[in-house]
C-alpha cells in the first residue's frame, strides 16, 4: 500500500503527526485508522464475494485485478490460441534492422528471406540505394508550371 513512501517521508510523516495529535492522543489516532482500514478491506472483500456468488459458478476464477486493461491484455496475449510466442521468437529485431543499415548503406548483407533468396538488383525487388540518378544536360530544362508561381 506505500511502497513507493521512503524512509525520510515516512520519519516525517511520524514528526507532523507527533506535532498535529501530540503524543497522548496519537495512539488512539492509530488505533481508530487501523480499525478504519480494516473495516474497509472487510467490506470490499465482502463486496467481492458477493459478486462472485452472484455471477455463478462459471466465473468462479474472475478477478477483479484482471478488469485492468494492461492485466487484462497481458493475460489474453499470453495464451497460445494466437500463436503470438511464436511470431515473437521468430521476429529477429537486431538482423531486420541490420539488414535494414545494409540496404540504406548499399552494402549486400546477402540473400534475405523477403527478397526470395535472390541477389540484390531489380530482379530481387530491391532497390538500389546508392546509384546516382542520372544527371540532366545542361541543356535540358526540367519541367515549368507557369500557373505554380
Amino acid at each position: 500500500m506505500f511502497n513507493d513512501i521512503g524512509p525520510l517521508e515516512l520519519v516525517t510523516l511520524i514528526v507532523l503527526a507527533v506535532l498535529v495529535f501530540g503524543p497522548d492522543k496519537l495512539p488512539k489516532v492509530i488505533q481508530d485508522v487501523t480499525r478504519t482500514i480494516r473495516k474497509i478491506r472487510e467490506f470490499s472483500e465482502s463486496a467481492k464475494q458477493d459478486i462472485r456468488q452472484e455471477l455463478g459458478p462459471e466465473f468462479k476464477d474472475f478477478e477483479f485485478e484482471d478488469l485492468n486493461p494492461k492485466t487484462f491484455i497481458r493475460k489474453q496475449l499470453d495464451t497460445d490460441d494466437l500463436g503470438l510466442k511464436e511470431i515473437r521468437n521468430g521476429f529477429d529485431l537486431k538482423k531486420e534492422m541490420a539488414e535494414v543499415a545494409d540496404a540504406v548503406h548499399g552494402r549486400d548483407s546477402g540473400p534475405s528471406p523477403a527478397s526470395g533468396g535472390t541477389a540484390s538488383g531489380s530482379s530481387g525487388g530491391r532497390v538500389d540505394m546508392t546509384k546516382k540518378p542520372e544527371s540532366t544536360a545542361r541543356d535540358d530544362r526540367p519541367p515549368f508550371d507557369a500557373d505554380a508561381t
